[in-house]
């Protein structure tokens, strides 16, 4: 088992991958520095053993497969997650693995948009749809997280391995952000540097399908965690949809004693229903979520006394 495991998920990333192994093994000498290298055409993994990291492989496309492989291989007491592409300096790794070998942290995120990232990040786009998804989850679970998308990360042995992966692609971190908040496990923020990509280095990042991924990710997670919320929305809005058609039929009839309109009225009732059944729907699921949530901590105690008694 190791004590700090760095872990580098790579996808044709041959133009910095030595230098980040470089880097990281210069911060953090005692840590084992493993490379998922991940259907990579450019020599990526050679490279990378070469510069002395322990390579392996993952077959399946998408950043979210090669962290839950990363996650389920190794065994660390500290694991730090980076990408190959050199957006993200060593200078903050050894403060990072402290706060969790130290301080009981679960997850330390390292924050890029405190620092350096709306001046060195070329790309516009991103930065509003970083901002757009800070703004919803903060939102949504009340909480202040910085930055819900970075790729720097450092977890406990706990969380990692009770963090049950399934996003397959790069909406992954915002995976990690709303689980740890959902579940209560202890996050903080470390301002890190962070520099474009060097000239040649290409972004695997799409703006427009991953940044709806991401937003679609962040919808069905808040029906997951949070699903009393989530359908009592649908069903106030439906409930608002059914009162407005209902009303000026309703006030046609105190001046007549008429229903003309019986289709309105139809309609209004039918969308008044199905309100309700989905308020109905969010009410039980909010029991069998916190449910869900008790049985989670019982198997995070369990486990954790299991650790102890190694």
């Amino acid at each position: 088992m190791d004590k700090i495991a760095v872990l580098i998920p790579c996808y044709n990333e041959s133009q910095t991958i030595e230098k980040v192994v470089s880097d990281y093994k210069k911060a953090l000498p005692e840590a084992a520095i493993y490379v998922y290298d991940n259907n990579s055409t450019d020599g990526t993994a050679d490279l990378a053993a070469k510069a002395g990291a322990i390579v392996r492989h993952e077959p399946r496309q998408g950043k979210g497969n090669v962290i839950r492989s990363m996650f389920r291989d190794i065994e660390a007491d500290c694991y730090l997650m980076i990408d190959g592409d050199d957006t993200y300096p060593a200078d903050s790794a050894r403060e990072m693995c402290d706060l969790v070998l130290k301080q009981g942290v679960d997850m330390v995120v390292g924050d890029r948009l405190s620092s350096t990232y709306f001046t060195e990040n070329k790309r516009r786009f991103h930065g509003m749809g970083n901002k757009l998804v800070r703004f919803l989850i903060n939102k949504l679970y009340k909480s202040d997280v910085h930055d819900i998308m970075s790729g720097q990360r450092a977890f406990s042995e706990g969380f990692v391995k009770g963090f049950p992966v399934l996003s397959g692609g790069f909406e992954i971190e915002t995976e990690m952000t709303i689980h740890a908040l959902d579940k209560n496990f202890v996050i903080k923020e470390v301002p890190v540097l962070y520099r474009d990509r060097p000239v040649g280095s290409e972004s695997k990042l799409n703006t427009f399908s991953d940044g709806f991924k991401v937003l679609r990710t962040i919808a069905r997670l808040f029906r997951q965690y949070k699903p009393f919320v989530f359908f009592s929305i649908i069903s106030v809005l439906l409930w608002l949809v059914a009162f407005i058609l209902f009303i000026p039929v309703f006030n046609e009839y105190l001046h007549t004693g008429l229903v003309p309109r019986f289709p309105t009225v139809i309609v209004s009732g039918v969308m008044a229903i199905m309100g309700m059944l989905l308020w109905i729907c969010g009410v039980i699921l909010d029991v069998v979520v916190k449910k869900h949530r008790q049985f989670y901590e019982i198997l995070l105690n369990q486990n954790r006394a299991i650790r102890d008694n190694k």
